[in-house]
């Protein structure tokens, strides 16, 4: 068996009662955090709480080299833990599609994911959301100014009246680095302000901790806030509900005027 258990969004209790169960009962834990990370724990404190121990794998050992946790899962109860939601913004589908080819039985049990909290923090309906996008740090993607991925489906959503969710670049150990680089909020503003320097936009900051911060403002004004810690994220509104309007004023300080409402 092999069962993808998603985490949640920030520390060691963000786990559902459901997850914390198949994860204790696990015979082999494995984990990755490349995709997302939990700020508010870490890999030592997961393990203590939950009383496992958990390897973690690098995208190579996800998704080019699994043939031993495939293997594990095939006489074993094996438990492949992620950030969030396991299958939301992730590319571990293929995992699943590779063990059941083998014949081993799979199981998702789901998490928080941050589409979800970004929608409940800023009071964005979230059936009005279109496609969401990611952010790439510059040198990440080589090209000049904003990659056509994120400005193609801001313009598509916008045309459509949609919101969309704006993931910032994370990067796990990055060759250019050397460290994890978190893109923050300002730097993500100050990158979407080359284009769009009058758009609105929504700061969601540590979604699922005892302290998320959610506020507003144009793309170059949140350029020149900070926002504390990371995870950070951003919203673009498209057309509001007076409704979600009434929410965006009232829970991230945005000015009415600036918003679209239908």
């Amino acid at each position: 068996m092999l069962t993808f258990i998603g985490l949640g969004l920030y520390d060691e209790r963000s786990i559902t009662v459901e997850g914390r169960e198949a994860l204790r009962n696990a015979d082999r834990v494995y984990a990755e955090f490349y995709t997302s990370e939990l700020i508010g724990t870490t890999i030592e404190d997961l393990e203590a709480h939950h009383g496992v121990e958990i390897e973690v794998r690098d995208r190579a050992g996800v998704e080019q080299e699994p043939d031993d946790m495939l293997e594990a899962a095939a006489s074993e109860d094996v438990a492949f833990l992620t950030a969030g939601d396991t299958m939301i913004s992730t590319t571990h589908v293929d995992l699943r599609l590779r063990a059941r080819d083998r014949g081993i039985e799979t199981r998702v049990i789901h998490g928080i994911t941050a589409q979800t909290a970004a929608s409940s923090l800023t009071g964005l309906q979230n059936y009005r959301f279109g496609k969401a996008t990611t952010l790439p740090f510059p040198y990440a993607h080589g090209a000049d100014g904003l990659p056509g991925s994120v400005t193609d489906t801001l313009e598509a959503n916008r045309e459509d009246g949609l919101h969309t969710v704006v993931y910032l670049d994370i990067k796990v150990g990055h060759e250019l680095t050397e460290d994890d680089e978190y893109m923050t909020a300002d730097v993500g503003a100050d990158l979407l302000a080359e284009e769009y320097p009058d758009m609105v936009g929504v700061v969601v900051a540590r979604a699922g901790s005892p302290d998320p911060l959610v506020e507003a403002g144009t793309m170059t004004e949140l350029a020149d806030r900070e926002f504390g810690d990371p995870l950070h994220l951003l919203v673009v509104p498209g057309d509001c509900h007076p409704l979600e309007a009434d929410a965006l004023v009232e829970l991230a300080g945005a000015d009415r005027e600036d918003l679209e409402i239908v």
